[in-house]
């Protein structure tokens, strides 16, 4: 399974985010049909996936959890308090940051 980034298809996405909510950074990135939004806050990662077109595979939600764990400093995030939140169309990743 091959992320593009392709945030700046994304812009408006992005710029409410930012506006809205406490993020940082965000990144969008595309696996197929899978759209994935990558967020970096204060306390807290948050990597959310979303698929309208049938249910996300739980290798697919591995994989892209081990890329973005791998991505990020490990030592800031608390991934022993990791939570997930799982639906047919979506999977929703919070990942606390060791303080």
């Amino acid at each position: 399974m091959k992320l593009i980034n392709v945030t700046n298809s994304h812009s408006r996405l992005v710029l409410q985010q930012l506006e809205n909510t406490d993020a940082e950074m965000v990144k969008v990135y595309t696996a197929g049909d899978t759209t994935v939004v990558y967020t970096v806050a204060p306390l807290h990662n948050e990597i959310l996936m979303v698929n309208n077109k049938r249910n996300i595979l739980p290798q697919e939600i591995e994989t892209i959890k081990d890329y973005f764990l791998k991505k990020s400093t490990a030592k800031s995030l608390d991934t022993a308090n990791m939570s997930t939140i799982t639906n047919d169309n979506f999977v929703e990743i919070s990942i606390p940051k060791a303080i």
